[in-house]
């Protein structure tokens, strides 16, 4: 009941920080990609893809201070705790460095050479470029402090700076309207501006609540290379997923240029915005998984992650399913003008969504053991094939949907080694997980897709916005129906209620 309490209140947060974040995201991204055009908008998606290439050092290094955090919190071991934290911050800012190096060297080349661009807007391609740099390494430095605030599980201060972030994004829509100058240079310039002030924010409010974040030099090598060597294995994984996500942006650009790329920056920002529907929930239960495996609480944690794994699901089908079933018109109500291919695009990438969600107790669950050597090794390898087999099938048809389809595939396998190997380190049983996990979800999106099938034969597409809310809700009202009949067992909904209960007392 403890931990229910804490999931509860953080997911009440977290929540209603992400419909605010959410709404203000759908806006802005609408005006930007009016207001720079669609061929600008392409030329920042691309762009801004490179510097996130470079950053996948930053990534790898987040996974290990989140879950070295966690655990020593979850120990009650403050000195640790303090050690970690400035360890992790130091090897923070050398890893900033080392992404300066190879952004303004490699990437600033292949930006100026390689990279399929209009002419006329290479020069705004390359001060876009350099302050999505800046963007980055402020980013990697203030990592730590993100990382920290989670594992502290005060996900309501957390709440209040994303939603203060959100207010300053729209900030950036208005001045690109008022002020006379290159609409994509002056976007790359807020957007920098933003990420610092957010940065001064976080650090400050660690500094003065988190007595492990003031700053204290440790010299101890072993613990730096224990650190390091942790973050090595991720930094394989998160290059496969960078290569997964913007080295398949990359490949489209070469293929089919700047209008394709803005086609994949409007899926990626649909799926980020989904995704948060997940990530919220996820972000509440993580923190848990690692502090009651850190405790040896083995039953508690494979419980955790079974639920986690299966409400993800769930929640994320309630959003996508009745997205899937009126893509056409949710996209043309949102951005009006709709790039080449967007809607299968956006449908394909929500399926790919639904399996990858699956994944995350398990991730945090393998992360939690520390053994993750043979994990990244085998997972990475797969994310990785992501890029040469886009490549190749991209050659083979020229229909630039088919990269979803490869990463569709490669999800459902990644997916099945997860678990295995999670069984491996952990003990947790592979057959109990396809019982109450797998096989319920399979249920629903079996009844989903049917319902979706039939529906769209009965019912003609939603061509005004009360015959779309009509639709949505039968779609939703189904999902949800299937979700409580055949998706959750006795204990699940006591889970479910007493999560409810915490909300409304708490």
């Amino acid at each position: 009941m403890s931990s229910n309490k804490t999931i509860a209140k953080n997911t009440l947060f977290l929540y209603f920080r992400m419909i605010l974040v959410m709404g203000v995201g759908l806006y802005t991204s609408r005006v930007v990609l009016n207001t720079l055009g669609v061929e600008d908008f392409g030329v920042y998606s691309v762009v801004g893809g490179i510097v996130v290439l470079f950053s996948f050092f930053k990534s790898a290094m987040s996974s290990a201070t989140q879950r070295y955090l966690s655990f020593d919190i979850g120990k009650g071991d403050d000195e640790k705790l303090r050690k970690t934290f400035n360890s992790a911050f130091l090897i923070h800012i050398a890893i900033a460095f080392f992404i300066f190096i190879f952004t303004e060297t490699v990437g600033l080349w292949y930006l100026n050479n390689k990279l399929n661009l209009i002419p006329e807007r290479l020069d705004a391609a390359n001060w876009v470029y350099h302050f999505s740099v800046i963007t980055a390494l402020i980013s990697v430095i203030q990592s730590p402090f993100n990382a920290l605030i989670v594992a502290r599980e005060r996900m309501n201060v957390f709440a209040l700076l994303s939603i203060l972030e959100a207010i300053l994004k729209l900030g950036i829509v208005y001045l690109l309207i008022i002020i006379a100058f290159d609409k994509l240079i002056l976007y790359a310039i807020l957007v920098a501006v933003i990420t610092v002030l957010m940065a001064i924010f976080y650090q400050v409010y660690c500094r003065k609540n988190f007595k492990e974040s003031n700053f204290r030099l440790y010299k101890d090598k072993a613990y730096y290379k224990e650190l390091i060597s942790y973050s090595g294995w991720n930094l394989f994984g998160n290059l496969a997923s960078v290569a997964k996500g913007q080295g398949v942006n990359l490949v489209l650009n070469v293929f089919f240029g700047t209008l394709v790329n803005a086609t994949y920056g409007i899926t990626m920002t649909v799926q980020g915005t989904v995704g948060m529907f997940v990530s919220n929930f996820q972000m509440a239960v993580n923190p848990q998984i690692i502090k009651t495996y850190s405790q040896n609480q083995v039953e508690q944690t494979q419980k955790l992650i079974f639920q986690s794994a299966k409400f993800s699901f769930f929640l994320m089908s309630l959003v996508t399913v009745p997205i899937l079933f009126n893509t056409q018109y949710i996209l043309e109500l949102w951005l009006k003008v709709l790039p080449p291919f967007t809607v299968v695009f956006v449908q394909l990438c929500l399926i790919n969504i639904l399996i990858d969600c699956i994944s995350g107790s398990l991730m945090t669950g393998i992360q939690a053991t520390g053994k993750i050597k043979q994990y990244q090794a085998v997972v990475g390898g797969l994310l990785f094939l992501n890029l040469p087999l886009s490549y190749l099938i991209l050659r083979i048809t020229e229909a630039p949907s088919a990269v979803f389809i490869v990463s569709i595939i490669i999800s459902l396998i990644s997916l099945q080694f997860r678990l295995y190997y999670l069984q491996k380190v952990t003990n947790i049983s592979v057959v109990a997980f396809y019982k109450n996990v797998i096989f319920k979800t399979v249920l629903i999106a079996l009844l989903c897709s049917a319902s979706i099938y039939f529906l769209r034969k009965a019912i003609p597409i939603a061509v005004n916005f009360n015959s779309f809310v009509i639709q949505s809700g039968i779609v939703f009202l189904i999902t949800f129906g299937g979700i409580l009949l055949i998706g959750i067992n006795k204990n699940e909904r006591k889970f479910i209620n007493s999560l409810i209960r915490e909300k409304l007392i708490k």
